[in-house]
């Protein structure tokens, strides 16, 4: 059975993303209401959940772009809360949000100079041939204009240029938004995936569930803005009600819907 991200955390040096009990929203209106969760290194996590859930506002509150009202998130142990993205990328936290993710008039490559806008100046032409070395399908695109790519391509840019900060955590907010389903399993199976693998925490907004989670190890389900339950993203793909979480049916009582998919699937738990 997979680690969970708390586990992992605690048992090795490498502290990761701890978020707990956020509250975050717009003006006067909460959105999100006391959620919590952690994010190792080497693990995709994956936050899913109905439309109107929070899994944005979860994100942009962990990302700085919006403020917190309450809760704390701290990265490899150190109070980050409500810290500005530049400060955040400086810390080792990289976000790709779902729209503005690219700079469209620009080209890809003036596009990877302004993400590694935090690093010492001489550095920056060295990452950008560290992050084609990553995402090598990128490299030939150099000379293109943002606007003029596709939309796999476009995604992959945007998420190179989040890689330009050497991130341990990468928040990916919908990262197969627009994208059809063989572009979507590349972006997802090819580069999320890989990521992880050569060790990079990574959360993972997905609204494509069934392919989101396969390529997790661990999965949040939310609605109304908390966690219905967590567990192995497997366990929570088999799980034969799950669908009633997504359409909404039983986000009024978190507590009976976390239960009963729990029972469907032993590997889940309520945290």
């Amino acid at each position: 059975m997979p680690t969970s991200p708390a586990d992992q955390m605690a048992a090795g040096p490498a502290r990761g993303l701890e978020v707990s009990g956020l509250v975050a929203g717009y003006g006067s209106t909460t959105i999100v209401h006391g959620m919590s969760l952690t994010a190792a290194p080497g693990q995709v996590v994956g936050v899913v959940g109905p439309n109107g859930a929070g899994k944005s506002t979860l994100l942009k509150a962990v990302a700085g772009a919006i403020r917190a009202t309450a809760g704390t998130v701290h990265l490899d142990g150190q109070d980050v809360t409500n810290l500005r993205g530049d400060r955040l990328a400086r810390l080792g936290l990289g976000y790709v949000p779902q729209v503005k993710d690219v700079f469209s008039p620009l080209r890809v490559q003036e596009n990877l100079e302004m993400g590694g806008y935090t690093l010492p100046r001489k550095s920056v032409p060295e990452r950008i041939e560290e992050v084609f070395a990553l995402l090598p399908a990128l490299k030939p695109l150099r000379h293109r204009t943002a606007g003029t790519l596709s939309g796999g391509e476009r995604k992959m840019l945007a998420i190179a240029k989040a890689l330009m900060t050497k991130p341990r955590i990468l928040l990916l907010d919908e990262p197969t938004s627009n994208l059809s389903p063989d572009l979507a399993s590349a972006v997802l199976t090819e580069h999320v995936r890989r990521l992880a693998d050569d060790g990079m925490g990574i959360i993972l907004v997905e609204q494509r569930v069934e392919q989101g989670l396969k390529v997790c190890d661990w999965a949040y389900v939310m609605a109304a803005g908390v966690k219905q339950l967590s567990g192995p993203a497997a366990d929570i793909l088999a799980s034969e009600d799950i669908g009633a979480l997504f359409l909404g049916q039983r986000s009024a009582a978190p507590g009976a819907s976390a239960t009963n998919v729990a029972r469907r699937a032993p590997g889940t738990s309520v945290q």
